[in-house]
């Protein structure tokens, strides 16, 4: 059989896998996420039977995945209601980096990494996954609820740290001087600035531009757009996530509303290819040695997104059951720690940093989204309605 069929019958066969994993985890009532990178690790490096044709498809395909994750997230909200949910995020965003980022910098020296390998670690440990809570936001049926701006606005403003803090890093990393990394960091800035620009100040151009009856028209220009966009944020060492949600918020009425509808199938598949690669990219056999510190640090660094969501969600006057849906809902970690281990081992940071990378994302976006189902349990609702019947009557008696 020659490389193009073989190519055809790998990539075939691992996306009738996905599709029958999803339909078991929706007749578990569970999100499909943990089966996909479960099947991943299954037929990855190191796995029973390892994919080795078209592994330059499923890399793109999931790099694309992500855009539509964030291009249909924004899609969902408009630029007054971003900039709102920004100004009140501010003080959350900080409690964020603080609870979330000195796990992981005290755990990078406590094993000898030295101060440039914390750095490293410190942003492993602080930056959420855009792609997987977005995902669970769907799958849960959140993307309406109170506290899921609460949710963006966390996302978007770790997101835009990025924009600071990769250039920063890769300065530490390759000892490069003052100048170059200010001049990266920028370079990251503006691109930024300018992006949010349009989409604050020029949106119904955005709207018209991409705007068309014909639905195959529309997916092309939306899409189009979407990734270059991305593309040029992240040639300015901007995430390009933030580029396609940037892209989301600038469109808005009727052509945000049938973009949504002809999007959906393609970010279904590609989102999926995209929980699929970093399972496949994820050799098991790494994970042994750093599993022990992996767990560890999950355990903490899930509970301190979940203290920073219920902080966020408070301050925003969110109901008890919102907060902690929101502190949930940001426990998976993900794209953003694997290019900042595979950074930092690349430049000669110890090896062993990759490993525990891996297994921290692994456990955290396989529990992430079983442990976001919680809030809606039965006996969940029950305990918070009774907490919050006696704050309510607390402040009764003390008023």
């Amino acid at each position: 059989m020659d490389h193009g069929a073989l190519v055809l019958v790998e990539i075939g066969a691992l996306i009738l896998g996905i599709g029958l994993l999803s339909r078991l985890a929706s007749r578990l009532e569970i999100s499909p996420i943990p089966l996909i990178l479960l099947g991943g690790l299954a037929f990855g490096e190191g796995g029973f039977l390892p994919f080795t044709q078209g592994e330059e498809f499923i890399e793109i395909g999931a790099e694309i995945g992500v855009i539509l994750l964030l291009l249909m997230l924004g899609l969902e909200y408009t630029a007054r209601e971003l900039v709102s949910s920004l100004n009140g995020s501010k003080t959350a965003g900080l409690i964020d980096m603080a609870l979330n980022a000195v796990p992981g910098a005290l755990l990078a020296l406590l094993l000898g990494w030295g101060p440039v390998g914390a750095v490293a670690m410190a942003g492993i440990t602080w930056i959420s996954s855009s792609g997987v809570i977005a995902k669970v936001l769907q799958d849960l049926g959140r993307l309406t609820n109170r506290e899921t701006p609460v949710v963006l606005s966390i996302l978007v403003i770790e997101d835009l740290a990025m924009a600071f803090y990769l250039p920063v890093l890769t300065a530490l990393l390759i000892g490069a001087g003052l100048l170059a990394g200010t001049v990266s960091v920028v370079i990251a800035l503006a691109s930024v600035t300018l992006i949010l620009y349009v989409a604050l100040r020029h949106s119904r151009l955005v709207s018209r531009l991409v705007w068309s009856k014909e639905a195959d028209v529309l997916l092309l220009s939306v899409l189009g757009l979407t990734l270059l966009v991305a593309g040029l944020a992240e040639g300015a060492n901007v995430s390009a996530a933030v580029g396609a949600f940037l892209v989301g918020i600038a469109i808005s009425g009727p052509a945000a509303k049938h973009a949504q509808r002809v999007l959906t199938p393609l970010r279904d598949l590609f989102a999926a290819v995209f929980f699929l690669f970093f399972g496949l990219s994820t050799d098991p056999a790494d994970l042994v040695s750093m599993l022990v510190p992996a767990v560890g640090l999950a355990i903490v660094t899930m509970g301190t997104k979940l203290l920073t969501g219920y902080i966020a969600a408070r301050r925003a006057g969110i109901a008890e059951p919102g907060r902690w849906r929101a502190g949930f809902a940001l426990m998976p970690r993900g794209e953003f720690s694997i290019v900042i281990a595979g950074l930092a081992v690349a430049a000669g940071v110890d090896r062993s940093l990759a490993a525990l990378a891996t297994g921290y994302v692994l456990i955290t976006m396989v529990a992430g989204p079983l442990l976001a189902r919680i809030p809606d349990s039965a006996r969940f609702m029950e305990t918070t309605r009774r907490i919050e019947a006696k704050r309510r009557a607390r402040l009764t008696a003390g008023g």
